[in-house]
């Protein structure tokens, strides 16, 4: 089994303050910004960062549809950590800095992979198809993200 990994990242127009904690909560923001290929959305722990216990699934292609149970992390500052409880699969949100009033968003995800064929086609095909994924998932928070930034340096 080799480890197969998708990697998206975005510059959004928000602090890296502002930005990571949209990202941190599960229990509103989160659950707006998600794209139509994650459904049955549900907060079972916490719902603001370390400590959340959170469920969807996840329809990466018609056929494939993936069970996510994650248990959240943030090992350190501008980091979160998805582990899911029912895979091998990890997510890994990095919000950094980018210049005054901006930030860099990175998700990467890794995961084992299946061997043979099947496995050569997921390697080949599953870190784009999760990459578009993400890339929509960060449109939508950088929409939140902007607005909620954009009203608060105009009070």
């Amino acid at each position: 089994m080799a480890q197969v990994e998708a990697t998206t990242e975005r510059i959004i127009a928000a602090d890296a303050d502002t930005l990571f904690d949209a990202l941190a909560d599960y229990e509103n923001t989160r659950a707006k910004v998600l794209p139509g290929q994650f459904s049955e959305y549900e907060v079972r722990e916490g719902g603001d960062g370390e400590g959340t216990l959170v469920h969807w699934k996840l329809q990466a292609t018609s056929k494939r549809v993936r069970d996510c149970l994650l248990e959240v992390t943030e090992p350190s500052d501008g980091r979160l950590v998805e582990k899911d409880r029912n895979s091998s699969m990890v997510t890994t949100w990095t919000v950094t800095p980018a210049g005054e009033g901006r930030s860099k968003a990175v998700v990467t995800t890794v995961w084992d992979g299946a061997g043979g064929i099947g496995g050569f086609f997921e390697r080949t095909f599953a870190p784009k198809g999760l990459a578009r994924i993400y890339d929509e998932l960060l449109a939508k928070l950088a929409a939140e993200t902007e607005n909620t930034s954009g009203a608060q340096t105009s009070e």
